[in-house]
């Protein structure tokens, strides 16, 4: 894990996508004064479930896959955070260990904010307060939508789910491949279902025309017939 030079929240528009949008100027500079840059290679962990964190991270750049530890021992992905979020705070605000590890999906860059700063300002600032429970809530019918999907739809139509998910947040790269591109691993672990029947829904997918692959990189060549497959047409 490398700290690079430190960059102001002052003149950072990340903020505008997370709680920390309703601090003034001032407060603000505070966090800046206080607060380390971090940056994470691909696959370093950032936390690991059952840490007590003493502060959060808010991402300037890059992806990560937040996961729990199922009782067989798989790592469930339960959410993949982009720029601007922020991972830890409900562990922060609840006082409690960790939930779920976070671990760098590609290089990613980390802004990590003590917690004192962060329960001073739930005490001081109303609207970063409201902010703050708007997205922890956010967070949770999120996890609720998940629950729902892993129920009611087959692995292929979450595999589908999941590609959708990585083009509609993260977008692609010049030649139309998905940015943010999951191992078979990894996506089998967010979907729910073993490896290798990963890599053979992914072939069946192909083999239909809905999606092209190069590597470990994936294209959607038919976004349509994809929701289509989902919705159960």
């Amino acid at each position: 894990m490398k700290t690079p030079e430190k960059t102001r929240c002052e003149s950072c528009i990340i903020r505008q996508f997370n709680a920390l949008k309703a601090f003034s100027k001032e407060e603000l500079k505070v966090i800046s004064d206080n607060k380390i840059t971090k940056d994470f290679k691909k696959g370093e962990q950032i936390f690991k479930e059952g840490e007590k964190l003493n502060g959060v991270f808010c991402v300037r750049d890059g992806a990560s896959k937040l996961s729990k530890l199922s009782e067989n021992g798989k790592h469930q992905i339960v959410k993949i955070a982009k720029k601007g979020e922020i991972l830890g705070q409900r562990s922060v605000v609840a006082d409690e260990q960790t939930n779920l590890s976070a671990t760098a999906l590609n290089d990613t860059s980390m802004c990590y904010i003590p917690k004192q700063l962060i329960i001073d300002k739930i005490n001081e600032n109303p609207e970063f307060t409201r902010n703050l429970l708007k997205i922890m809530a956010s967070d949770l019918r999120e996890s609720d939508n998940f629950i729902v999907n892993m129920s009611q739809h087959n692995v292929k139509q979450r595999i589908a789910e999941a590609l959708l998910y990585l083009e509609t947040n993260f977008g692609t790269d010049d030649e139309g491949f998905l940015s943010v591109n999951l191992s078979r691993e990894d996506l089998a672990n967010v979907v729910g279902t073993a490896t290798e029947s990963c890599i053979r829904l992914i072939a069946d997918l192909k083999k239909d025309g809905l999606i092209t692959t190069k590597g470990k990189k994936t294209k959607i060549d038919d976004k349509r017939g994809l929701e289509d497959m989902i919705s159960g047409f």
